[in-house]
């Protein structure tokens, strides 16, 4: 069965086009829920009117499924809590010029 850690590690390949970074180090990604063979991955994104938000969520999806054991995957966007730049690695802070 997979593990939570497995596709969190996974999902920092899923990148924002528009940053250039992935949604791990950009805070996007709120959580992941492992129940055997299926996943649920909560995200969010920079703002509600994001273009790049349908192919994010693709890139959720395949990612998550080429993790070994992954059957099914659901994707939940969320804006609770809104994203700001504050949930962003320090790399990720250091890198686009933030704080």
């Amino acid at each position: 069965m997979p593990t939570k850690e497995e596709v969190f590690e996974a999902l920092k390949q899923v990148e924002d086009p528009e940053l250039g970074m992935d949604i791990v180090e950009l805070g996007l990604l709120y959580d992941v829920e492992v129940n055997g063979p299926r996943v649920k991955v909560i995200h969010s994104l920079t703002s509600m009117g994001c273009p790049a938000g349908p192919m994010i969520q693709e890139d959720i999806n395949r990612t998550a499924r080429e993790v070994p054991g992954v059957e099914d995957v659901e994707i939940e966007l969320t804006w609770d809590p809104p994203w700001t730049p504050e949930r962003m690695s320090d790399d990720a802070k250091f890198i686009l010029g933030i704080g």
